[in-house]
């Protein structure tokens, strides 16, 4: 990390080594650039190589802008959600080679946002990557019923005392609206027993953790994403998707192994309809880790993992 730049990207080497240009000329999107840490490794790397740079963020995007002005002959901007990238692909861009997703919220968020990603500093509950469209964390603090709360903070955080938490948060709402990190914070830490109170990590950082997967639609939009980029994806392109936490690489992993099947069709298909062919081959069996040394450099990256398909079969979509 950098006074620059808030982010450190992950497992550079292992993106380089299996999702670098196979031929001359070849383009690839960077799905979820942040501050453009792959990118600028990527286009440092390869002078022929060219990169559509897509971010929902407006602010990270332009901080990307000028990390990568030098390669600005070379790079394209989307400022935007990826599935609306991917769902109406630009005719005047030749279809990727390499497809990089890194699922991971950048630190750009947690230190600079100001959009209340963290309860390390009091700000006002959005969490919202795209500021401009959809409910904020606050929002949802403020809407959902406390069945409906405990269910997000269970099913996008695993957090055992949802239940515990929920109804704190809806006792605590009849009094007074919860707005700011500080306050959701308080809340989730007099809900919960002292043990947990005093564990190695936060009380409430999965509550945090699963409003921000809400608010983003991190779950709900993953698979749709992927299957939208897979067809996009030029017949011999790669696919590389980075994850962080175990609900991301359970998507990840079986929607990977489902298109690496001779036959996708639904069981219930009375016929084959995908011509009976694997759309992808798995370069990365089980997943990739970080090395040890990275690890202890960078701390946040010992929960990513990198896996990595190539495409075999364009499928009917692209035919």
């Amino acid at each position: 990390m950098t006074a620059e730049y808030a982010h450190t990207p992950v497992m550079l080497n292992e993106t380089i080594d299996l999702l670098g240009p196979r031929g001359k000329n070849e383009w690839m999107v960077d799905a979820n650039t942040g501050e453009g840490g792959h990118s600028y490794t990527f286009l440092s790397n390869y002078s022929d190589l060219k990169i559509i740079a897509i971010d929902a963020d407006s602010e990270i995007i332009e901080i990307a802008k000028k990390r990568l002005k030098k390669y600005e002959d070379r790079v394209h901007f989307y400022c935007g959600w990826s599935h609306d990238f991917f769902a109406d692909y630009p005719s005047a861009f030749k279809r990727p080679d390499t497809i990089l997703f890194d699922l991971g919220v950048s630190f750009y968020h947690y230190k600079k946002s100001g959009k209340g990603f963290t309860f390390e500093k009091d700000e006002y509950l959005d969490m919202r990557i795209d500021s401009s469209s959809g409910l904020s964390a606050a929002d949802l603090l403020a809407r959902l019923s406390e069945r409906e709360l405990a269910d997000l903070l269970y099913n996008n955080a695993d957090e055992k005392y949802s239940r515990r938490i929920a109804a704190s948060i809806v006792n605590e709402r009849q009094r007074s609206a919860i707005t700011t990190t500080s306050a959701l914070a308080e809340v989730v830490k007099n809900s919960v027993p002292a043990s947990y109170r005093h564990g190695q990590i936060h009380p409430a950082t999965k509550t945090f953790q699963a409003l921000r997967i809400a608010v983003n639609g991190e779950l709900s939009r993953l698979q749709p994403l992927l299957e939208a980029a897979l067809r996009v994806l030029e017949p011999g392109g790669r696919l590389g998707i980075i994850s962080f936490h175990s609900l991301e690489d359970r998507i990840v992993k079986n929607f990977l192994r489902s298109m690496n099947k001779n036959c996708i069709c639904p069981q219930q298909a009375p016929i084959c309809k995908c011509s009976g062919h694997r759309s992808v081959n798995l370069l990365t069996k089980k997943g990739i880790t970080p090395a040890q040394d990275e690890i202890e450099r960078n701390p946040p990256s010992r929960s990513a993992r990198l896996r990595v398909v190539e495409k075999v079969f364009d499928g009917d979509d692209n035919d």
